[in-house]
């Protein structure tokens, strides 16, 4: 089983420009996580994805691999059309503004089609339990719901489940926006028109459950820090001076 890992990386996202090539210690943003992916010693090749010449240049200069892609909606659209001619099995999405991702998720992602015998698993995701009610509330951060067997049943940036009987103290969690796909899967969702649930709530994720797709959750208690604002990244700065 041939596994690579992909980083989507696009210059222009819409909360904070340019984030990908801000300095992160020594080096920036992408290149830090670009780094930090292969020293997993978890994959046969790491790329970075990107429609971007600058973040093209900064991974190639560094003696990285990157495909340069068209412009996609969504980062899983932009890996697609990076491995078309990959040869491999398995595609991990490793998202570039989540530089600090350790080893141990990743390799649980890896073992789910490692036991997958008959191949109905599509793509296997990360959650991670939230107690904060500011956290559970904050619409930045995805939650999703499960059924006994660990399948997402929906992903929302609302409060889900919704407490309505606050005696029944339901758990939530967070979605951690890192994927392992099967190459087919992967393949197939990218020819798929999105519909009205994923561009609502704005979650690429939706689109498999809305096409019948089988998505397993792995639960995982590491915290990492997305740098979606400004301030994310002087919290990532804090991390590398500790």
């Amino acid at each position: 089983m041939k596994t690579i890992a992909v980083i989507p990386a696009r210059y222009e996202a819409s909360r904070f420009p340019g984030k990908l090539m801000q300095i992160l210690g020594d080096k920036t943003v992408i290149s830090t996580t670009y780094q930090n992916v292969l020293e997993t010693n978890l994959f046969d090749e790491v790329f970075v994805a990107t429609d971007s010449e600058i973040i093209f240049n900064e991974i190639k200069k560094n003696g990285g691999n990157a495909v340069m892609t068209g412009k996609h909606e969504t980062g899983s659209d932009r890996i697609a059309e990076a491995v078309r001619n990959i040869n491999c099995d398995i595609v991990i999405n490793v998202q570039g503004d989540e530089p600090f991702l350790k080893t141990e998720p990743l390799k649980q992602l890896i073992s789910v089609f490692e036991t997958d015998f008959r191949q109905k698993i599509s793509l296997a995701s990360l959650k991670i339990k939230l107690t904060e009610t500011s956290e559970i509330e904050n619409p930045n951060n995805v939650k999703v719901i499960t059924d006994n067997e660990n399948f997402a049943l929906y992903f929302s940036r609302s409060v889900i489940p919704y407490p309505r009987e606050t005696s029944a103290k339901p758990e939530y969690f967070k979605h951690i926006g890192v994927y392992a796909f099967r190459k087919n899967a992967l393949l197939e969702f990218a020819k798929l028109p999105m519909k009205p649930l994923e561009i609502a709530e704005k979650i690429e994720c939706i689109r498999y459950l809305e096409y019948g797709m089988k998505i397993k959750m792995v639960e995982t208690d590491f915290i990492g820090v997305g740098i979606d604002v400004p301030e994310d990244l002087e919290k990532a700065r804090a991390i590398l001076m500790r």
